[in-house]
């Protein structure tokens, strides 16, 4: 007979002996995950690491590039290279892999792997072969003593500066691509800072690199060069900024400039033999006599245009022909005073970039009353002084660069070569400000002053694009202009505030308002202030639909111009440029990005 007591015992031994196993894999495996755990902890935090110090490598390779430090930006390229290639081993180690696998959970760590080859390739392929080529490219080597481009030097980079740029604008493009983690916050703004520095970089690349393909062309490297050079008085709204106001023309040759034959708009002849910029145009803006009166010579927005019309005034008036055209504005002029510091005129008055703008568009004309001829003089001079300080090489280069690049990004300085092969690489930049070739969304917004008089230095914008989604061949979009006339205009001459209507009252905007649409569009509707408007000008520019109302804005008061479009649905973001006036004004844009 059997004991029950050692049943009992050998049942517990028999449990206790078959849970040991069991114990055993579930403690191996408590150890194999918090292994794993810590192993991708340490990856991770490596990883983090490793991005930060090549972020502030790159940043301190582009900045030692810009200042022309070359050892500096050579030095600080290694480094970001070897952080790179840590930060994406880390982030390419077997912990990463299998976790960033892992649905949901694993989205921020797929995000950093995609982040860490982004950067890989920034330092790589873009930082160390750009800083090798930094003695060629640096602002201290393009810009000699005098005012004197090395062009040799630009022609040198040219090919680095290619292959770059084109690694820089696919990286960008990588980097947009990365999608957002599920979660965590500090992974997103990662994204971010990448995309950004990756933009900024790709951008300094590929503007550098245009320089490289047109400026020894256009600034004499194969003999003289002459422009036509365009000072913009925004206060008179026009579509490429502002009324011409003053022009010089400036001569290139061997990488140097100076700027001759300066004169007022009254000094430019009208056209007896115009010239022919095809059917179009003509169509849309012959009525208006624009390629025989400087007054509306570039009413249209595409730089292009203005500048053959001004080319060929020169040209019927002189018998010289000249190799393009360039224009600039007030604002522009501020940007690139701020660079060089201000200027002393003759008598003593100090132009600063704190200064010039309400100087050169506001006070002058209270200054000078009706005596148009002294002030004409008195805005030449300031030109000249300003061309000078350009053109002599005292200002700080970096500076001076930033000052154009800035003038340019805004359309402020514009560009046109009577060159075809400079003229196509010009084209599609800021500074070309042509109108798009390619069907992408697109609303331009255009003011032409109605009123003969300086008020626009006192309008505000308000503008706005929606369209609905991309089901479909075409959609519905809507295009809103607010304009406010912010004049108080007592004290103000008539040549600043009177208008061409009788019975409106004193200082009232009078302006003619364009929309240029998606190529392809067709504007449905115009209103303003709600109520159906009579198109006063309209038809195609280069593909874009054109419709445009008058309206009256009396001081201290707004009007609102909506247009109503069926436009093709396209791919690509909304493009929704700014004409360059003197406000800052407030765009919103919501419109889907089709694929």
């Amino acid at each position: 007979m059997t004991d029950s007591t050692d049943t009992h015992s050998t049942d517990r031994r028999g449990n206790t002996s078959r849970k040991r196993p069991i114990l055993l894999i579930v403690g191996v495996v408590l150890v194999i995950v918090v292994a794993f755990v810590a192993w991708l902890a340490y990856e991770a935090v490596s990883a983090k690491s490793s991005l930060e110090t090549t972020r502030d490598a790159a940043n301190r390779a582009k900045d030692a590039l810009l200042d022309g430090d070359v050892a500096g930006a050579q030095a600080a390229a290694a480094d970001a290279a070897e952080s790179a290639n840590d930060a994406q081993s880390s982030a390419s180690s077997l912990p990463f892999t299998i976790a960033g696998a892992i649905p949901v959970l694993g989205s921020p760590l797929a995000t950093v792997s995609e982040i860490s080859d982004v950067v890989q390739g920034l330092a790589v392929d873009v930082l160390e072969p750009a800083s090798a080529a930094s003695a060629s490219i640096s602002p201290n080597s393009l810009l000699e003593g005098g005012g004197r481009v090395n062009l040799q030097a630009l022609v040198d980079a040219e090919p680095i500066l290619a292959e770059t740029s084109a690694a820089a604008e696919a990286l960008y493009a990588q980097a947009q691509a990365i999608e957002d983690p599920a979660y965590l916050g500090v992974v997103q703004d990662a994204r971010v800072q990448l995309e950004n520095q990756t933009h900024n970089l790709a951008g300094l690349l590929t503007n550098t690199y245009t320089a490289s393909r047109i400026v020894p062309t256009m600034m004499g490297a194969d003999g003289p060069r002459s422009y036509f050079l365009a000072f913009q008085t925004n206060a008179e709204a026009r579509g490429t900024g502002g009324l011409l106001g003053g022009f010089g023309i400036l001569r290139a040759e061997d990488g140097t400039a100076r700027v001759d034959t300066l004169g007022s708009n009254s000094d430019l002849d009208f056209a007896e033999q115009p010239i022919d910029l095809g059917p179009e145009y003509n169509a849309l803006w012959g009525p208006r006599n624009t390629t025989v009166d400087f007054r509306n010579s570039n009413a249209s927005p595409h730089f292009p245009y203005a500048g053959q019309i001004w080319s060929s005034m020169w040209t019927e008036q002189t018998g010289e022909q000249l190799d393009g055209a360039i224009a600039t504005d007030p604002i522009a002029l501020s940007y690139i005073l701020d660079a060089t510091g201000p200027i002393t005129l003759p008598d003593g008055e100090v132009i600063s970039s704190d200064n010039v703008v309400e100087v050169t568009l506001s006070t002058a004309y209270a200054r000078f009353g009706d005596d148009q001829l002294a002030r004409k003089a008195y805005l030449q001079e300031i030109a000249a002084a300003v061309v000078n300080e350009m053109t002599t090489g005292v200002a700080p280069t970096r500076e001076l660069l930033d000052a154009v690049g800035r003038a340019g990004s805004e359309g402020r300085i514009s560009v046109w070569s009577a060159d075809p092969a400079v003229q196509d690489v010009l084209a599609p930049t800021k500074v070309g400000h042509t109108l798009p070739v390619d069907p992408v969304p697109y609303a331009n917004v255009i003011v032409n002053n109605a009123g003969g008089n300086k008020l626009d230095y006192y309008l505000a914008r308000d503008i706005s694009y929606t369209a609905q989604s991309c089901d479909g061949d075409t959609r519905t979009s809507t295009v809103t202009a607010t304009l406010t006339n912010n004049v108080n205009a007592d004290g103000l001459t008539p040549y600043v505030a009177s208008t061409f209507q009788p019975g409106v009252p004193y200082g009232t905007n009078e302006a003619i308002v364009y929309l240029y649409g998606t190529q392809g569009a067709s504007i449905t509707s115009m209103q303003v202030d709600g109520v159906t408007a009579f198109s006063v000008q309209g038809g195609v520019e280069l593909g874009h639909p054109v419709r445009a109302a008058y309206v009256t804005i009396p001081p201290g008061e707004s009007s609102t111009v909506t247009w109503e479009l069926e436009e093709p649905t396209v791919a690509g973001e909304a493009v929704v440029p700014v004409q360059p006036l003197v406000d800052d004004p407030t765009v919103t844009v919501d419109v889907p990005v089709c694929s």
